[in-house]
């Protein structure tokens, strides 16, 4: 038998070249494994932020839309601003109203504006700035004086999650 044909095994080269092979695969999946980590919390926060947004659009949504503020008697007659004593015609609160108050917002025109921060349990330090914009708006033929653009803007993390809604002037006499 010739020599050639009983070598078995690797010679040190080849060894070499391979293990050169593998640990630059390794270091490769390693770096995405790294990455991955790194930014595993990212969709967490970025959830947490649209329940916010969600939730305080829902808020916001489900107050009436009315002619007069719902504290004004003639609120459940009045068929135009001209009707109340004190009118919704304004995208802002009332003097004293304010969110989460012994006197708080009633009315969707009161959210304008409104800001908050917060923070989920367990979200860790990350802190959720929520904005509300409530701006006049058409929709498919209703008046803009009757239909209301509500914009909600929660920021965290450098990422902003924005949610939009519409509330029209359906049932301007039915108060809460």
């Amino acid at each position: 038998m010739c020599a050639d044909r009983l070598q078995r095994g690797l010679t040190l080269i080849e060894l070499i070249v391979f293990i050169v092979i593998v640990g630059v695969a390794l270091a490769g999946v390693l770096t995405v494994l790294n990455h991955t980590t790194r930014h595993s919390a990212d969709p967490l926060i970025r959830k947490q932020a649209l329940t916010i947004a969600e939730a305080l659009l829902e808020e916001v949504m489900l107050q009436p839309f009315t002619w007069c503020d719902p504290d004004d008697a003639n609120a459940a007659t009045a068929t135009t601003y001209a009707g109340c004593t004190t009118a919704e015609s304004n995208l802002a609160a009332e003097a004293g109203e304010a969110r989460a108050s012994a006197t708080p917002l009633d009315n969707v025109n009161d959210y304008n504006g409104v800001t908050t921060n917060t923070n989920i349990a367990g979200g860790g330090a990350a802190t959720f700035a929520a904005n509300v914009t409530v701006a006049q708006s058409s929709l498919n033929g209703i008046a803009a004086d009757a239909s209301l653009l509500i914009t909600v803007s929660v920021t965290a993390g450098g990422e902003t999650i924005q949610l939009q809604g519409y509330r029209t002037r359906y049932s301007p006499n039915t108060l809460p």
